[in-house]
């Protein structure tokens, strides 16, 4: 008697469909993000970007080879940013430390395991680290009017464009939490936090946001 079953074929999943599972460290706050937000002040998360530390002197070797394959300079002074190809920052952290931020792999097509694969390579013998941490951070995105004034209750730095042009990042505190404060706009924000201090952060910054609701 002739097995008249159908074999089932197996698919191996493709990385956009991988990609598709993913759960952002804020997941949970979502909605109270959307519905916490006003026109005086948003609060949104930009999650999975990539992200990779760099430890270089920026006037060795290891750190021209770093510039050539970023095809921007590293940052020399704290709170400097500089930008290069395909959405690239580089972001100061300390005077041989470095933070580039890429787009999420799932918009570049490029992996994030990649990205820092490629940095290393170029790095090669010279003096330095080249780490991914995408995910090792999550960031907030605070947008309006009354951002700064949400910020300026939790953060120890003076926010004045005066002292915190557009363009600048710090690494500081949001309240009790180690944070990157980037201001990427005239009233727009972004905090970089650890993805285990996500939910604290965004009701942190919710709760700071009420009185503008």
């Amino acid at each position: 008697m002739a097995d008249t079953r159908t074999a089932q074929q197996s698919t191996t999943p493709t990385q956009a469909d991988v990609l598709a599972l993913r759960r952002s460290p804020a997941h949970d706050l979502a909605t109270a993000l959307e519905e916490g937000s006003s026109p005086a002040v948003g609060l949104r998360e930009v999650p999975f970007l990539t992200q990779v530390t760099l430890r270089a002197e920026p006037d060795g070797p290891g750190g021209a080879a770093l510039e050539d394959a970023l095809g921007t300079d590293l940052p020399r002074a704290v709170g400097e940013v500089t930008s290069g190809p395909d959405g690239l920052s580089v972001l100061w952290l300390a005077p041989d430390e470095f933070l580039a931020i890429a787009p999420d792999e799932a918009e570049s097509g490029v992996l994030t395991t990649a990205y820092a694969d490629r940095l290393a390579t170029a790095l090669g013998e010279h003096r330095g680290q080249v780490v991914d941490v995408s995910a090792n951070r999550t960031t907030f995105e605070l947008t309006g009017p009354a951002a700064r004034s949400v910020l300026d209750k939790s953060v120890r730095l003076d926010l004045h464009p005066r002292e915190f042009p557009v363009g600048r990042a710090v690494a500081t505190q949001l309240g009790s939490t180690p944070a990157v404060v980037w201001r990427t706009g005239e009233e727009s924000w972004r905090l970089l936090v650890r993805s285990s201090f996500a939910t604290h952060v965004g009701s942190w910054l919710l709760d700071g946001m009420r009185e503008y609701g």
